[in-house]
């Protein structure tokens, strides 16, 4: 494992997590879908992360269950996070294609929440607490 790729799959979530919530005070056209989008992203990145950290290299995927899965084989209180991964896993991909699924504010609202909660169980906070030491 190297900690550079680590802080880097950090950063990156947290760029994501950072971008979501700017979109999400748009006053004229919320871009929801894009909201969402980073939303989903920022999970995929941290959940990588705490893969990367702990030996195991992610797979390249995006859907969130599946990294979920490789992350409770690691540490139970991941399982405190299916439901939100399991919203979020909708707007990995599909809402970056024609034929997109409506999403509404409250879509957005939870989707944001979903992030704060799931970057605040403490696998994830110990690693960032880990990689912000590091910087």
């Amino acid at each position: 494992m190297k900690i550079s790729d680590v802080i880097e799959w950090i950063q990156i979530a947290e760029e994501d997590f950072y971008s979501a919530q700017l979109l999400s005070q748009a006053t004229l056209r919320k871009p929801n879908e894009i909201i969402c989008y980073h939303c989903a992203q920022a999970i995929e990145k941290y959940l990588k992360g705490y893969l990367t950290y702990n030996g195991i290299l992610p797979q390249k995927t995006h859907n969130l269950l599946l990294l979920l899965e490789f992350c409770i084989g690691n540490d139970h209180q991941f399982e405190n996070i299916r439901e939100e991964c399991g919203f979020l896993n909708k707007f990995t991909n599909e809402v970056r294609y024609p034929h997109r699924i409506e999403i509404k504010e409250e879509d957005v609202i939870y989707s944001i929440n979903a992030v704060e909660k799931i970057k605040n169980i403490e696998p994830i906070k110990k690693l960032k607490n880990i990689v912000e030491s590091k910087n």
